[in-house]
């Protein structure tokens, strides 16, 4: 069984063979599909039409489709490897252990963004960026920029306190658990932490940064915990309700997958919750 462990607990053989798994997949091309089908769905999702990976109920079920694929592919390179997560309640500044240079590296340079140190740095010509929102072809992190802070653990608890997964409009309008875990409403958590990082992680093509999988590890981790504390809290809608995905309905741009598919993490992976 998989155990996806906090970042901050990775001994320094984890750390390697982590992003040696992550650089393996970006010279096979593999993980560039990933960074495309992400950059796709999220500029498809709308508030009024179609909507699926975002801005909607199936945000949570999808990207927890979304990260074990990805996990499957790193499993495939190293059999070794899990997902870790950042927990940004704890782990709150730059000078954090996952932006050493013996991770992930740390925030960009002053004149243009670029991360000039770690396995991920445009330098080391491992980790050229391809799947692009402008010209050009390396690495950009903002950490912090403008004096933002990260979520704290006492608006993550409130957000884990809401009883109701979901309501309409089924959108970023909505109330409830999702919406305001997803960032579009309330102390705005998940999309706060994207903006914070800055560079390509303000942008639909996301994972072109690797802390892309651990943020959202942590988000899953969060839904997790509030799935735990609420089970008598099911996943909404149930059914005929359009625009959105329903409980039994198939998830794009899978054929073989719904939300239903995807409430129970543990038929693939549990989370080591030890400080």
């Amino acid at each position: 069984m998989t155990v996806r462990k906090n970042q901050a607990q990775l001994t320094a053989t984890e750390k390697r063979r982590f992003t040696d798994a992550v650089l393996e997949l970006k010279r096979t091309g593999r993980y560039d599909e990933f960074v495309t089908t992400h950059n796709a769905f999220i500029m498809s999702d709308t508030d009024n039409g179609d909507r699926v990976g975002h801005r909607s109920p199936s945000f949570l079920p999808w990207h927890r489709r979304f990260l074990l694929q990805f996990e499957q592919a790193l499993q495939a390179v190293d059999p070794e490897v899990a997902l870790p997560y950042w927990d940004w309640t704890t782990d709150r500044t730059p000078r954090a252990s996952l932006w050493a240079p013996d991770f992930l590296g740390g925030t960009g340079r002053a004149r243009d963004g670029q991360v000039m140190d770690g396995p991920f740095a445009r330098s080391g010509n491992r980790f050229t960026v391809s799947v692009r929102v402008d010209g050009r072809d390396f690495l950009r992190r903002a950490l912090g920029a403008g004096g933002r802070q990260l979520p704290t653990r006492a608006e993550v608890d409130a957000v884990l306190a809401m009883e109701t997964y979901d309501m309409p409009p089924w959108n970023s309008a909505s109330d409830g658990f999702r919406n305001h875990l997803e960032g579009w409403r309330g102390a705005n958590l998940h999309n706060r932490v994207h903006v914070w990082v800055g560079g390509q992680m303000g942008t639909g093509a996301s994972p072109n940064d690797p802390v892309f999988w651990l943020h959202h590890a942590f988000i899953d981790k969060l839904w997790a915990d509030w799935q735990a504390r609420h089970p008598g809290s099911p996943y909404l809608p149930a059914g005929g309700t359009p625009n959105v995905v329903d409980l039994n309905d198939t998830m794009r741009p899978w054929n073989d997958v719904t939300p239903a598919d995807m409430l129970d993490h543990t038929r693939h992976y549990t989370y080591d919750t030890a400080a």
